[in-house]
């Protein structure tokens, strides 16, 4: 087989990113704080992050300006973006590294691929958010490195100056790498090795060549104190202060949990993952991904020269001129130490936690470079046969597509969770009044908040907003919310206000509607006759405590169903169980009987059954009132017997078709009913 050459890396970078993050590019959209931004940038405009970045963070307005403006709100666009840069970050790390050490190809590749694929971050799929906010300023620090590397080699201060620059923009716009600057002195000090051996010379001489970055540094420190103390930056709240063991326990479990997760358990995540279901077709799929990646990696490593050929100006490394890889792993081994431990700080310090598989692992994109480096460094220092350490290297990064696989599909279905909701939603509510206030104690997903969804929500039922306006709608999280500033109370006439960077909600809750979005069933409006507090009575008291505010009578129900962008949320899905269940409701509240009794007929007629067993009772109800007594009443018995929950609200249900059915068999069947539910009058 003809030799691989270091004009293929780039091919090896691309095709091993569609793998880790491409192959469920197409079913995954928008997450977490995309939405709000997005919505920003279209219905407000690129601008408007310069004054919504004001007061948090706002050296990153520029960034958001700039991709905004060139990309749009859509969402496979945003993902197939952030393809590009992750790719683009693979190369800005190789091309660094190979100024550092510019005689450790083969290893500053191992550290490279190891970047790319880092398993702890699974975040990839915010793309709109961390391209912004965190990607954009760990390329520019990792050109950085690079340029110091050259500016020391060559004496231009011209690289200086443009590495200088590019610092000024992996430190200003975020904090997240406040704290790995330090790294570029000890990249200095073992660059130094090679033109200067004493060691008290060397310390000097590289403490003159950081002065300019310490300065940088030291200034981007005296503004985030200044920022951080001017009581308006509160993107995080400092909570260390707050946990009951002391400090000195709380640092040694933190050092244990950064070392063990650094470098065990991200790069092994995919086993137990795997394991705990190891026929699910996402865990198959995820073990062929496993073995094609292996395949190729320990395939393509295999064939891989990066000597340069004899006619190159470039000198022939070999042992003794640098391509000493025992000397190589020492230094990587101690960056990377000492890096893990600087990108934990700004994290730690401010009480987030390191939790792996969570929105809170983002927090790993400060340690990610740092990691590779001493994950690559021991292998080299420990398994001295290159075929072995090629073949465990090539099983680490195989794992971590693995599980980067299995990350995709848990933001694949999270978007589906997003989609669903809004399509029932649609269908359920197709219009209502400005100022209303959908308020719920928890949604489906699992990476948005109420925050979050609000950005949808006002994109759907409010498409022709205009800047300046109040925003008409607002999704309102009792659970997080109650009792804070955006919903001090559940009293009625209780105002309700949901800042949003630049524009904000004002509402009551004395004009709101209140939902139930169960995540195994379908989307429901609550209210104080069909589904109360006595229906939902061993639901949560964040979501049955509100239910006597519902008002559907905000629901416009004779309007026409808002047009949802295809470009934004896709096609209309299948109308199955959930559109039937959400137009009966809809039915039910015009109290439509015939068209509550024909949608169940046609569900029915399709094979469409209810998940959730409360979603009998707009049917019940219907078929009871349309003189399908027996029907009613089968149901009613399946119903109790699936759900004995429901006991309350199917009483409630019968006693009203006792008041309005008008014969005698009838109402003899509504007290069967009744007594065979053991109703207390």
């Amino acid at each position: 087989m003809q030799k691989f050459t270091q004009k293929s890396i780039p091919f090896l970078f691309a095709i091993l990113t569609i793998l880790a993050y491409g192959l469920l590019t197409p079913w995954v959209g928008f997450h977490w704080d995309d939405w709000a931004f997005a919505w920003i940038g279209n219905f407000l405009g690129p601008t408007e992050f310069i004054p919504a970045f004001a007061p948090f963070r706002p050296f990153i307005a520029p960034i958001f300006v700039l991709t905004t403006s060139i990309i749009p709100p859509i969402p496979f666009v945003w993902q197939i973006f952030g393809l590009v840069i992750r790719f683009f970050s693979a190369l800005a790390a190789w091309w660094a590294l190979n100024q550092i050490w510019t005689k450790n190809k083969a290893q500053n590749l191992a550290v490279s691929l190891l970047f790319l694929l880092y398993p702890g971050y699974s975040q990839q799929w915010v793309a709109l958010t961390h391209i912004n906010q965190e990607w954009v300023s760990l390329i520019a620090y990792l050109f950085s490195f690079g340029l110091t590397a050259q500016a020391i080699r060559t004496g231009k201060w011209q690289k200086t100056m443009l590495a200088l620059l590019l610092l000024f923009w992996g430190l200003f716009p975020t904090e997240y790498f406040v704290s790995i600057e330090p790294l570029r002195a000890l990249f200095i000090f073992f660059i130094l090795n090679e033109t200067t051996p004493n060691f008290l010379v060397r310390i000097k001489e590289s403490a003159k060549r950081w002065l300019p970055y310490l300065a940088l540094w030291l200034a981007n420190a005296g503004w985030l104190a200044y920022y951080y103390t001017r009581g308006e930056y509160n993107s995080y709240s400092v909570e260390a202060s707050q946990k009951s063991m002391s400090v000195l326990a709380e640092v040694f479990i933190g050092i244990w949990d950064l070392l063990y997760k650094s470098l065990w358990m991200i790069w092994t995540q995919f086993i137990p993952h795997f394991l705990d279901s190891p026929t699910a077709p996402t865990s198959i799929l995820g073990l062929a991904l496993v073995i094609l990646a292996f395949s190729l990696i320990i395939i393509y490593r295999q064939n891989l020269s990066l000597t340069p050929p004899s006619n190159s100006p470039l000198p022939l490394p070999h042992e003794g001129e640098g391509w000493d890889g025992g000397k190589w792993a020492k230094e990587a081994i101690f960056i990377g130490f000492v890096g893990i431990f600087l990108g934990r700080v700004p994290s730690f310090i401010t009480g987030l936690p390191l939790k792996i598989g969570s929105t809170f692992d983002r927090l790993t994109i400060s340690i990610m470079f740092a990691s590779a480096l001493l994950v690559a460094g021991l292998l080299e220092f420990l398994i001295k046969n290159e075929k072995w350490r090629n073949l465990v290297l090539s099983g680490l990064l195989a794992l971590a597509v693995g599980q980067q696989f299995l990350s995709a599909n848990e933001f694949r279905r999270d978007w589906e969770r997003q989609r669903n909701l809004a399509w029932q939603l649609t269908w359920r509510i197709p219009a209502m009044k400005e100022g209303t206030a959908l308020i719920t104690h928890e949604l489906p997903m699992v990476y948005e908040s109420d925050q979050a969804m609000t950005a949808p929500l006002n994109w759907i039922y409010a498409p022709n907003y205009q800047a300046g306006d109040l925003l008409p709608y607002a999704f309102v999280n009792t659970e997080k919310r109650l009792g804070g500033y955006t919903l001090p109370s559940l009293e009625m006439d209780t105002e309700i206000i949901v800042p949003y960077r630049t524009v904000r909600f004002e509402g009551n809750t004395s004009a709101a509607i209140v939902i139930y979005a169960p995540k195994n069933g379908c989307l429901r409006v609550l209210d104080s006759v069909y589904a109360n507090a006595q229906s939902y009575k061993k639901e949560d008291d964040f979501l049955t405590d509100a239910i006597y505010l519902s008002d559907p009578s905000r629901i416009l129900t004779d309007a026409e169903s808002p047009n949802i962008p295809t470009s934004l949320l896709g096609k209309e899905p299948t109308h199955e169980w959930c559109y039937y269940s959400t137009k009966a409701e809809l039915a039910r509240q015009k109290r439509d009987w015939e068209e509550v009794a024909h949608l169940g007929d046609e569900a029915e007629a399709q094979g469409y059954y209810p998940v959730d067993a409360f979603e009998w009772l707009p049917f019940i109800e219907a078929y009871a009132y349309m003189g399908s007594l027996e029907r009613a009443e089968n149901i009613s018995q399946l119903t109790i017997q699936k759900e004995p929950r429901l006991r309350k609200g199917l009483c409630q249900l019968w006693v009203r078709a006792e008041a309005e059915i008008g014969d005698i068999k009838g109402e003899n069947i509504a007290q069967n009913m009744l007594a065979e539910l053991n109703c207390s009058p």
